[in-house]
Order: C-alpha cells, then structure tokens, then sequence
C-alpha cells in the first residue's frame, strides 16, 4: 500500500486503477443493456466525474452522447451542503433518457436537487450512475440506478476526486489516513 502526502494530508491507496476500471465496464455493459435503442445523454457532474464519465463512455456499447454541468458544494474534506449551479446545461432534454453521473454520492442533496431541476425539462426518464455511494451519510430518499462501489465515510481522492483541486489525476483511488 502506497502512502502520499498532499496539502500536508497522508493517504493511502485504498483501491487499485485495475478495480476501478474493471467495474467501470461492468456499469457500462449493464447501462448499455437496459438503455439499448434509447440513445440516452450522460450529463456528467464536473470535476470530479470527468474521468469516470470518459472511461465508461468508452466502454458503452451503444450509442450515447454526453454533457456536462458543474456543481459546487465543497470545501476542503467537507461538503458545504449548499449546492450552486457554475456551470448548466444547454442541451434540450425533451423526451430524452438522462444519466447523471456523478464521482460521488454522500449527503444525496446535489442528486436531488439536480433531478428536480431536471424533471422541469421533460426528460424521458433521469437515472442516477455514481463511482462511489457512501449510505451512511444519506440524508435524502433517493434511488440511485447504478453504483460501482459502496465505500465507508472516509475522504478519498484520486481518479477524479480531489482534495482543494490536488489529486485528481491520480490513476489509485486514495483514503485519508486518520492520525
């Protein structure tokens, strides 16, 4: 297990690339499945998705397009539980099959506010994909469709996740080591 230090934090790698990417096309075989014929946009949520989003496209096997909106509720390790719009979507969602993808899922507060404003538009359906589902942090009545992993509440970063904008290019997924 590797040991690196950003912003004067220690983590440790807590899960391989190889992991990550292997179920990254188990999600993908299994959207692909159950969106065949539909075509559905991917609206990826930024920053932190936009690995996950470009590896499980590349790995889809139907056809699929993407966006992108950016969201923003963090601060540091902790998330502010306000969330704002930075970034939105120009797309028109009329009669179309919707996946947010999302790096993480925590309080459950950016999903349910981002599938309400998205009901607004006449979606065909909305789904919700994430990397990583933290459940005991759930706050929110939520149905998430498809989810890679189900992690414990501890900070992570790598793999598009990141702490003050450093470590997102990280290939391992990382854990804070609590001292």
């Amino acid at each position: 297990m590797s040991r690196i230090t950003i912003n004067g934090k220690s983590f440790e790698t807590s899960m391989p690339e190889a992991q990550i990417k292997w179920r990254v096309k188990e999600l993908a075989q299994q959207i692909s499945r159950d969106m065949e014929g539909k075509n559905p946009l991917f609206l990826a949520v930024l920053n932190g998705a936009f690995i996950f989003a470009a590896d499980l496209m590349r790995e889809m096997t139907i056809p699929c397009e993407i966006s992108f909106v950016k969201l923003a509720s963090y601060q540091g390790t902790t998330s502010t539980g306000k969330i704002k719009e930075v970034m939105g979507i120009n797309e028109d969602l009329s009669g179309r099959h919707v996946i947010i993808l999302e790096d993480i899922v925590e309080t459950g507060l950016t999903i349910k506010q981002m599938k309400e404003s998205l009901g607004t538009r006449n979606p065909a359906s909305v789904s919700v994909c994430t990397l990583f589902f933290k459940p005991e942090r759930l706050q929110e009545d939520l149905k998430l469709d498809y989810v890679a992993f189900e992690i414990p509440n501890d900070f992570i970063l790598g793999y598009g996740l990141d702490f003050d904008q450093q470590g997102r290019g990280l290939k391992d997924l990382y854990t804070l080591v609590k001292e």
